[in-house]
């Protein structure tokens, strides 16, 4: 582990490295970098993936993307409970985060994981984020 750190990785890294954006490379080396049991996502971001990559008619990169992080993987797959949406919307507003943001921070921290994301929003939480880069360079 790095600092006995396990990772929540955001929609936004995933997706980076999926459709293959400016940053595509920075997340490859971070993924090739830690091992995946060190890493996790939420059941929201396999959606919003999902949704994403479906309506850009990339069905099979979705399909891809599951097998090789979930099924094959050893990424870890979180949710929240519905206990738990209170807390979600108390962190919304708290820290002024949408819904989205709200749910990764919440699990992220329920869980005690570091979020990495490229969404400055999480800037201004406790909790906080780092960037791919930062993790694989040490912060």
């Amino acid at each position: 582990m790095v600092g006995g750190l396990v990772f929540l990785v955001d929609i936004n890294v995933w997706l980076e490295l999926l459709l293959e954006q400016e940053r595509a490379e920075e997340v490859r080396d971070f993924l090739s970098t830690i091992e995946p049991s060190l890493l996790a996502l939420t059941d929201f971001t396999i959606f919003s993936i999902g949704i994403i990559l479906t309506r850009l008619g990339k069905d099979q990169l979705f399909s891809d993307f599951t097998a090789d992080t979930l099924e094959q993987g050893e990424v870890t797959s979180l949710r929240l409970n519905t206990s738990d949406m209170r807390d979600l919307l108390a962190v919304g507003q708290q820290f002024r985060l949408d819904f989205d943001d709200a749910y990764q921070y919440l699990a992220a921290e329920k869980h005690g994981f570091m979020l990495v994301s490229f969404d400055s929003d999480f800037d201004r939480t406790e909790r906080g984020r780092k960037t791919p880069k930062q993790i694989i360079t040490g912060f």
